[in-house]
């Protein structure tokens, strides 16, 4: 298979943040190629939880059924303790639910999945959507940008339009090629290629913890029925904790360890380790395979400098205490592709992919201190499913007033964002609307402008935007609902972007027909 001279975007790394880069570009009609070191998807079961808002992304996207289908039943997300699997004094809690157990939040809850059946169903769906897209056994060796050689800032533009210069080998021949891209975004985890070669640095501390991931069968299933859930912990005098893969023949146990005393290489010594954790000294275990993991919180110093951009753990590496690390790398794709779009499309300036950096890195920062708690607590900790909807944006791609009080890119305390500018439209199940559950599935691909008004004002907003190529469409929304989703009069609108988010809101249609289509402008730095 022939590597292409040139593509507007190179993803480097295939885990679960590149490939919904991937998918998420395709669906924006963007060309680009991802490329992955190894041979094909993970083997490991890794990261497990896909939380309520990266559920939303996929329902967006049309895989949330097939996810749901390769994932553990809901009625086995629950999270045990005991000092080991057949503790008849053990625990068992489900997922935090809302302190005033009020209305329903999303209608895409967060489920159990491991890693390698997650990025098994991405890759199936990237495939389809751009079938010569995906490379794997390919490795970056280096990359130059021609144009921007030796800049330092951030932001600084590369200019000339010759991009970033990247050499790729081919694992099985040796062969290498270079290919000229517009753009390239790694996504190639904490010890980042991409990250490295464009001189970004981490800062946060590492090596709070060593950890072995052991991948083996047992047939734990009729032991663990009565109590069957997602994750296991152990307690005095138990160590480290079982995750289930399927609740029956397939399990992980992670165990901690030093890396400079313990043997990780006689799989009898770590049969022991399973059946003496688990309780039962007779269970036949088959260890299939095992991988180490160090315990890091560390974050970029930026996500951006000049073409090349970065997302997920080669942007933050986070404590998988609480379940965030891979989901809060979700989100930057998802907050990264409309805005990479639009700048391919030639519908926004450069500017507007500064805004990735300005509302994610927060987000990540905050994840990161809450994952770092989380591991430092001696009597557990809270499973927040839903923590990542409350993400809420400021910079200049959310059109807010000056005056507009700073809000938290999360609220642990479950305060959800209300419809106002920089947070998640909420969800609703609207009255009567076809072909909609939610409100959510109202959004995209472009900008959405919701209202329950006839007035053809707004109409005439959206078409003199739509025909000065700024990609939004109006979509009416049932009076009744409105109420609910804003708390605008009747005569309002919302503007919200690709991602879910909202970008603007008016309590009536402007005296021209221009002002959407400036506030657009404003948003996309055009």
């Amino acid at each position: 298979m022939r590597f292409p001279a040139t593509t507007p975007v190179l993803i480097v790394g295939a885990g679960p943040v590149g490939l919904t880069m991937s998918l998420l570009l395709s669906g924006h009609g963007v060309p680009h190629l991802l490329v992955e070191a190894h041979q094909g998807t993970s083997r490991h079961p890794k990261a497990r939880g896909v939380s309520a808002r990266s559920m939303e992304i996929y329902r967006r996207i049309g895989l949330e059924a097939d996810i749901r289908q390769a994932g553990l039943p809901a009625s086995h997300v629950f999270f045990y303790r005991g000092r080991d699997l057949v503790d008849p004094d053990f625990v068992r809690t489900g997922v935090a639910a809302a302190p005033d157990g009020g209305a329903e939040r999303t209608p895409s809850p967060g489920l159990i999945c491991s890693q390698d059946a997650l990025e098994a169903v991405l890759l199936r769906r990237a495939r389809e959507l751009a079938p010569d897209g995906a490379r794997f056994a390919t490795r970056l060796l280096s990359f130059t940008e021609p144009a921007a050689a030796g800049a330092a800032s951030a932001s600084a533009s590369a200019g000339g339009g010759e991009g970033v210069h990247a050499v790729l080998e081919d694992r099985a021949t040796g062969d290498r090629h270079t290919v000229c891209a517009d753009w390239l975004i790694g996504c190639d985890g904490a010890a980042s290629t991409v990250r490295t070669g464009a001189g970004i640095a981490m800062a946060g501390p590492t090596g709070l913890g060593h950890f072995l991931s052991i991948r083996f069968e047992a047939p734990l299933g009729e032991v663990v029925a009565d109590r069957a859930s997602a994750s296991y912990f152990l307690t005095e005098p138990g160590r480290g904790g079982f995750l289930a893969v399927d609740n029956d023949r397939h399990w992980i146990y992670q165990h901690p360890y030093d890396p400079g005393r313990d043997d990780l290489a006689d799989h009898r010594q770590l049969a022991r380790l399973v059946r003496d954790a688990a309780g039962l000294p007779d269970l036949d275990v088959t260890v299939r395979d095992t991988q180490t993991w160090r315990l890091d919180a560390r974050l970029a110093d930026t996500y951006r400098r000049s073409r090349v951009l970065i997302a997920g753990d080669a942007a933050h590496v986070t404590p998988p205490t609480g379940g965030h690390g891979m989901n809060t790398g979700i989100g930057d794709a998802d907050n990264l592709a409309w805005k990479l779009a639009a700048v391919v499309a030639g519908s926004a300036g450069e500017a507007l992919l500064d805004t990735y950096q300005a509302e994610r890195r927060p987000v990540a920062r905050q994840v990161i201190d809450l994952s770092l708690a989380n591991s430092r607590a001696r009597t557990g900790y809270r499973i927040d499913d839903e923590l990542l909807l409350t993400a809420a944006y400021r910079s200049t791609a959310v059109h807010t007033d000056p005056d507009a009080p700073a809000r938290p890119p999360l609220d642990p305390d479950r305060e959800h964002p209300d419809g106002g500018p920089g947070g998640r439209l909420p969800h609703l199940r609207p009255a009567g609307l076809t072909g909609a559950a939610s409100t959510l599935d109202l959004v995209g691909p472009g900008f959405t402008l919701l209202t329950p008004s006839g007035d053809p004002a707004w109409q005439r907003q959206a078409d003199t935007a739509a025909a000065a190529g700024l990609p939004v469409a109006l979509r009416p929304l049932p009076a009744a609902d409105w109420p609910g989703l804003s708390g605008l009069p009747a005569t309002g609108a919302l503007l919200t972007r690709p991602d879910g988010h909202i970008a603007w809101q008016a309590p009536h249609p402007p005296a021209g027909d221009a002002e959407l289509r400036e506030v657009l402008r404003r948003i996309l730095s055009a």
